[in-house]
């Protein structure tokens, strides 16, 4: 197999050949057929999450075909397509897993971060964190529901049911949201870079009631604000715009400091909540779902071997959409 690999953070990726990986008890082997590029894989190579110590293969919004079969693994066959997202495993175990919160699980594995993951050919994952897919359709547009989807899916329900919501930093996630939203006939601002006209037109595009740069004032109050830009300074800024009782989500795993702000843009029973990873019961939920939205997935494809240029240009704010790496 080959795979790009992170061997040292700050430092690009190098292609590698491989051996082929065997799946163990109740794992399964995927041929990779496209692997979305998220921010959190810019987060681990740059060094912004702690470093596992050890080589890696990031990448964790894969769809591919289950080709090998590991011990144990009943409810796939070889052939299969399939989908694999951030949470590789959960521990069965603690008090989380017990209660149903599994995205907060005391000992996880995460997908192209403390396990192996999709910019690769050929990947290894726990048939129990493995999800059914469509046999047909475009991978390309698939990949990015594993995790700019299913993230926005989570922050969506964390908002609330308000009919005014703001989408900051207006990227992979928040072009799935927004449709998501629009559907549930939600009034929708978005919130971009200063001067980034495609971000905003591709917004309009898409069903955004308003479009602006992320310090300006909406038209009117929002009900909530999810922020996906890892900004901290963002969060001050929505709590502004949002009314008494309403929230501002953080979407990210990563995030710079919030700055201190006055306590009076807080008071009102406003919140200020975190999205922790996701859950497989989020996963069923959104995928069964998608079909009948209507996503239009906008995406940028590259080959794999030109991991490292789409890692760039998601850092450097040239993407529009989702990147997705095809082997």
């Amino acid at each position: 197999m080959k795979a790009m690999r992170l061997e040292r953070v700050g430092s690009p990726l190098v292609m590698r050949e491989l051996p082929d990986p065997e799946p163990g008890p109740l794992e399964v082997r995927i041929r990779v057929e496209a692997c979305a590029v998220c921010r959190t894989d810019l987060h681990i190579v740059d060094g912004d999450l702690a470093s596992t110590g050890h080589p890696l293969t990031p990448g964790h919004e894969i769809v591919g075909w289950v080709d090998r079969l590991g011990e144990g693994v009943s409810a796939l066959a070889l052939g299969q397509r399939v989908g694999v997202g951030w949470l590789g495993a959960a521990c069965h175990a603690c008090a989380y897993c017990h209660d149903g919160s599994e995205n907060l699980c005391d000992a996880p594995t995460f997908t192209g971060y403390t396990r192996d993951g999709g910019f690769a050919t050929h990947v290894v994952a726990d048939a129990r964190y493995v999800y059914h897919l469509p046999a047909s359709g475009s991978a390309a547009e698939m990949a990015p529901l594993l995790c700019a989807g299913l993230i926005g899916w989570r922050s969506l329900g964390m908002a609330g049911r308000g009919g005014t919501l703001g989408l900051y930093g207006f990227g992979a996630a928040a072009h799935l949201v927004l449709q998501i939203a629009k559907w549930e006939q939600r009034r929708v601002f978005a919130f971009t870079r200063d001067g980034d006209i495609e971000a905003q037109t591709l917004a309009r595009e898409l069903g955004a009631d308003w479009t602006g740069a992320s310090e300006q004032a909406p038209p009117e109050e929002m009900d909530a604000a999810i922020i996906y830009a890892p900004v901290g300074a963002l969060v001050p800024l929505a709590l502004k715009h949002v009314r008494r009782g309403g929230r501002v989500v953080c979407a990210g795993i990563h995030m710079s400091d919030i700055p201190a702000f006055p306590y009076k843009d807080l008071w009102g029973e406003r919140q200020i909540r975190s999205v922790a990873n996701l859950t497989r019961q989020d996963a069923h939920a959104f995928l069964a779902l998608a079909p009948s939205i209507g996503l239009k997935v906008r995406t940028t494809v590259y080959p794999l071997a030109d991991a490292n240029r789409a890692l760039d240009d998601l850092r450097s704010g040239r993407l529009h959409g989702a990147a997705v790496l095809t082997p």
